[in-house]
C-alpha cells in the first residue's frame, strides 16, 4: 500500500499517535482524549488530542470501528478533515443503541483514512450526458 508522511502530534504523553492494528488496515485507530458516558439516542464531540498536517491533496475521513458499531451501536456522523486543518481531531459519535457506553480516556473510538482528493471545476451545462443509471435513485439497485 503506498504511504504518505503525515506530520502529528498528540496533545498528552499518555496518548500515542494514530497507528494502524494490522497490516493492510485501511483506518487508523483514533483514541478518546477524555471518558465519556454515552447515553442511547446521545451524540458528543469527543475530542482525540491528536493534531496533523495531512498534505496537500488529501483528506482524512472518520469512520466508525465495526465492533463499536455492530456491538454497542456507536456511530460516527460528519467527520472530513481538510488538509489545511491544524486543529484538534475531534469524533462525533451517536449512540444508536439502547444501553448507555462507557468510553475510557484512551479508548480507540474511530479510524482515520487518509484519501487522495481531486478539487472539482464544475462546468455550467444545459444537459448532462446520459447514463446506464440515469436518475434512477434510492433502492434503484436492489434491496437486502
Amino acid at each position: 500500500m503506498p504511504s504518505v508522511p503525515v506530520p502529528a502530534k498528540t496533545s498528552s504523553a499518555d496518548l500515542p499517535l494514530p497507528a494502524y492494528q494490522h497490516p493492510g488496515d485501511a483506518g487508523l485507530d483514533l483514541r478518546a482524549r477524555e471518558a465519556v458516558r454515552l447515553k442511547p439516542g446521545e451524540r458528543r464531540l469527543i475530542p482525540t488530542g491528536l493534531r496533523l498536517a495531512l498534505p496537500a491533496g488529501t483528506a482524512g475521513i472518520i469512520k466508525d470501528r465495526s465492533g463499536l458499531a455492530f456491538k454497542h451501536g456507536l456511530h460516527t456522523l460528519a467527520g472530513v478533515i481538510d488538509s489545511n486543518y491544524r486543529g484538534e481531531v475531534k469524533v462525533l459519535l451517536i449512540n444508536l443503541g439502547r444501553r448507555a457506553c462507557r468510553i475510557k480516556a484512551g479508548d480507540r473510538i474511530a479510524q482515520l483514512i487518509v484519501i487522495p482528493c481531486l478539487e472539482a471545476r464544475l462546468l455550467p451545462s444545459e444537459e448532462l450526458p446520459e447514463s446506464e443509471r440515469n436518475e434512477s435513485g434510492f433502492g434503484s439497485s436492489g434491496v437486502l
